[in-house]
């Protein structure tokens, strides 16, 4: 064996062994999503009090008892709506945990995430909670006279003792047995500033020593803030360069330039030698108190102190994030059942076993020893995307400024994720075809078995690169501007790209070769379907039929559209009730889903919940209010086991203003990039013939998923980008034989050349077509709930996508070479 393939052998020795190693155990390291094996769930609720005092500070108000009550309450609902996107931000960071959070009544937040474990739970407890209020204070100049005279008269603060003296002055030492950890809250560091009775606040800054110990320093600091964290840019860990120990760097925006370069110019070392030290303040703790040397014009600064590399990442995306508007506080706490329902997740996991069996048994019997070659790609691909995954999501969370280089972890698998991975396995088949149906044209013209195998994967490779690599630019854009599922998508889905690409491009040719060499492949023998070899069907011929059909489909199933208005959307998008019940005897939750169905509320989220007592409740969210929402109220009381309503409330849409913005964003930067690319690649026409047939495949897919009585939810989001991604793979490789062609074929029409095109990749577009759908299919036939509705949405979309990709997109490029002859 030569040193070329021998090294691929072993690349892929070594990245079985590595996948491996990242999934097992499986019940740690593979973490399922709130639809899939539910988590925890927080209700937050913002600090009336201190809204109040914030009014007062703003001169809103004379005094805390002239605060408004009305006044009040519109600056809660404020306070609410921003924390909602800002507690989104800290916890979903690289958006591949994907977790739930929509406002709930006028001051309320509810925020569930994957997980329900007591490490979980403190994580999420430390993100939701912490203010992240930052403030540069000038430590105040009687600082150490002041600390000296508490030492002088032995008044020590309660918890600590005096530990001594070294060259950075007196130091504290703590007291765990008169105070633990969890007494050190806000109420603690709000008090510490009182003591010592000055007039400036007394704090203690948190320093390691060369032997290991900690210790702590004692300041007094001015309460005047100099400046605020509202400046701040950019937030990433740095690491000093001697003692490799993290902190963290700020970068200030052109406001905070300004501001910090004033303060620093003005706190510069005088001319007899006095110096000032700045103060940096986290939500009420003294992290560092540097000396100013010189004024700083640059922007940057840096906050260091005893950090460890995990708690330095985490102040770091809390930073990011931004702060609270206000205080909230954690008033209840739960465990959450799967939301798909366990017999919905079952069904969905059978009918995926199901649907892979007979996509392998299908390409097996049909293109035999090719098949059972690409039926081994398939199980490598998904042997590899675990470290696909935690690649990609490393190299995202890096250039999209969600991480700082730190160890990433495989992402939350969710709805979201299986749709990844379905259109992964999706175009890993597509590409197989490529190769093989160029693999039997080469052989039909009397190549050899090597000069087949080599001739199908070189003039298969363009096709593949450029179905692919749209697909990934694609998913990357939708992880820069998107946010939430929209990136657990994109990871996914970009991960499945870059491994099917490097199994189906390098593994199964090695696979070929390496038969083809021994000579245990001696023909390239496949089965084939009589009216798909040398078709020629008058495909352009009837495309001003097909504008027609696809017109007149889109006006009318968008004109139901319309005039359903807001039924068309779930709970997801338009909010509504959420209704909690008590229970005697616990029913099966698609018996629940299945009476609201028959109350009218077919898309109601429902899910079980436990208190950490163990108290079970039953949650209904619907999108309905007031007397609309009380035939729900009535299907679930109507259920055996005693079912009663314990609480009402109104509750928010899942998908907030700011997830809206970026989605759209993210699609509006998305379509930019593929004209981009596909200009370059191809030219403009083929970019608008995309584009054309990309929002075609969308529209119709809607409208026709709505027009048979269905609701848009999070679920049906999955699905519309599945279809997004499929819709420009399969035009991707249409155009890409009609570029091929136009070079080969003189003195024919444009439109006979795009027709001979479609013709020669029709054999490739109904069999990845079919292979795609027999999975689809499947979800339809064993899917139920959420899942089924998910399917439904794929199938419409792989349909039109097929129908757009030969009637839609080529005919849109004809526009701009009409009656034109290539020369």
């Amino acid at each position: 064996m030569d040193k070329n393939k021998l090294w691929k052998w072993l690349l892929l020795g070594l990245l079985v062994i590595w996948s491996f190693a990242l999934v097992t155990p499986l019940s740690q390291k593979v973490k399922l999503g709130l639809d899939l094996k539910g988590g925890s769930s927080f209700v937050v609720e913002v600090d009336a009090e201190d809204v109040a005092k914030k009014l007062v500070e703003r001169g809103e108000a004379e005094s805390f008892e002239a605060v408004s009550e009305s006044a009040l309450k519109d600056e809660i609902k404020k306070v609410r709506d921003i924390a909602v996107e800002i507690i989104r931000n800290r916890i979903d960071v690289l958006g591949t945990s994907e977790p739930e959070i929509y406002p709930e009544g006028e001051n309320r937040i509810v925020i569930r995430l994957p997980g329900a474990d007591a490490e979980t739970r403190a994580e999420a407890k430390a993100q939701i909670s912490r203010d992240a209020v930052l403030n540069f204070k000038m430590v105040h100049l009687e600082s150490d006279a002041w600390v000296s005279e508490l030492i002088n008269s032995s008044r020590i603060p309660a918890g600590y003792t005096l530990g001594g003296r070294d060259g950075g002055g007196a130091f504290l030492i703590r007291d765990r047995s008169a105070m633990d950890d969890s007494q050190l809250d806000r109420t603690f560091f709000e008090k510490l500033k009182r003591f010592g009775g000055k007039t400036a606040d007394f704090m203690l800054r948190e320093e390691k020593l060369r032997d290991g110990s900690t210790v702590y320093r004692m300041e007094f600091v001015e309460r005047r803030s100099q400046l605020g964290g509202d400046t701040i840019k950019d937030a990433f860990v740095s690491y000093d360069q001697m003692t490799g120990l993290p902190s963290i760097s700020l970068e200030f925006d052109s406001e905070g330039k300004k501001a910090f370069g004033r303060v620093t110019e003005v706190n510069s070392p005088s001319e007899d030698g006095t110096y000032r030290r700045m103060a940096i303040i986290l939500d009420d703790k003294l992290y560092s108190a540097p000396r100013i040397n010189e004024a700083i014009y640059s922007g940057r600064a840096e906050i260091s102190g005893s950090f460890t590399v995990p708690e330095a990442r985490r102040l770091v995306n809390v930073l990011r994030a931004g702060a609270l508007p206000g205080r909230v506080k954690i008033v209840e706490e739960r465990t959450v059942a799967p939301t798909l329902g366990q017999d919905s997740i079952n069904s969905g996991v059978q009918a995926i076993i199901y649907g892979g069996v007979s996509v392998l048994v299908f390409m097996g019997l049909y293109y035999m020893v090719p098949g059972l070659i690409a039926n081994l790609s398939l199980l490598f691909v998904l042997l590899l995307l675990p470290c696909g995954m935690v690649v990609t999501a490393g190299f995202l969370g890096v250039i999209s400024g969600s991480l700082d280089g730190g160890a990433v972890s495989l992402p939350t698998l969710t709805l979201y994720g299986i749709a990844g991975i379905v259109l992964t396995v999706g175009m890993a088949v597509d590409a197989n075809v490529l190769i093989f149906e160029r693999m039997r044209e080469e052989w039909k013209v009397g190549k050899s078995i090597s000069g087949a195998i080599n001739a199908g994967y070189n003039k298969a490779f363009s096709t593949i690169l450029d179905a692919n690599v749209t697909t990934l630019l694609t998913a990357v854009i939708l992880f820069w501007q998107g946010s939430g599922p929209i990136r657990g998508f994109a990871v996914t889905l970009s991960a499945g790209i870059l491994v099917s690409m490097f199994i189906v491009l390098v593994i199964t040719r090695l696979f070929f070769n390496t038969l083809a060499d021994s000579k245990m492949l001696k023909t390239v023998k496949m089965m084939s379907i009589p009216f798909l070899q040398n078709a020629k069907f008058n495909f352009l011929g009837g495309r001003k039929i097909a504008g027609i059909v696809s017109l007149t489909v889109i006006l009318a199933t968008w004109g139901l559209f319309l005039s359903k208005g807001d039924d068309n959307f779930g709970v997801d998008f338009t909010g509504g009730s959420v209704i909690t019940f008590e229970f005697d005897d616990k029913q099966d939750i698609e018996v629940v889903r299945s009476a609201l169905g028959e109350a009218g509320f077919g898309s109601a989220n429902v899910a079980y919940q436990a208190s950490m007592d163990g108290q079970e409740f039953l949650e209904v969210k619907v999108g309905a209010s007031g007397e609309e929402a009380e035939p729900a109220l009535v299907a679930v009381k109507s259920l055996p086991g005693s079912y009663k309503d314990v609480k009402n409330d109104s509750v928010g849409s899942q998908i907030g203003a700011e997830l809206k913005k970026k989605g759209i964003n993210a699609i509006i930067f998305a379509l930019i990039g593929i004209i981009i690319y596909i200009s370059i690649r191809f030219e403009f026409a083929f970019a608008m013939g995309a584009i054309t047939a990309l929002a075609h495949d969308v529209l119709i897919t809607i409208g026709i998923y709505c027009a048979l009585g269905n609701e848009l939810s999070m679920p049906i989001i999955a699905a519309l980008l599945t279809i997004v991604g499929y819709s420009v793979n399969d035009t991707i490789v249409v155009f890409d034989r009609i570029r091929e062609d136009l070079k080969m074929v003189k003195g024919k029409s444009y439109q006979d050349i795009a027709n001979l095109s479609i013709n020669q990749t029709l054999s490739r577009t109904v069999l990845t077509s079919f292979t795609t759908l027999l999975t689809v299919i499947m979800l339809l036939v064993f899917g139920g709930g959420a899942v089924y509705d998910f399917a439904l949405a794929l199938c419409i979309g792989i349909l039109v996508g097929t129908y757009s990709s030969v009637f839609v997109a080529t005919p849109v490029v004809l526009l701009w070479h009409k009656e034109e002859k290539v020369k």
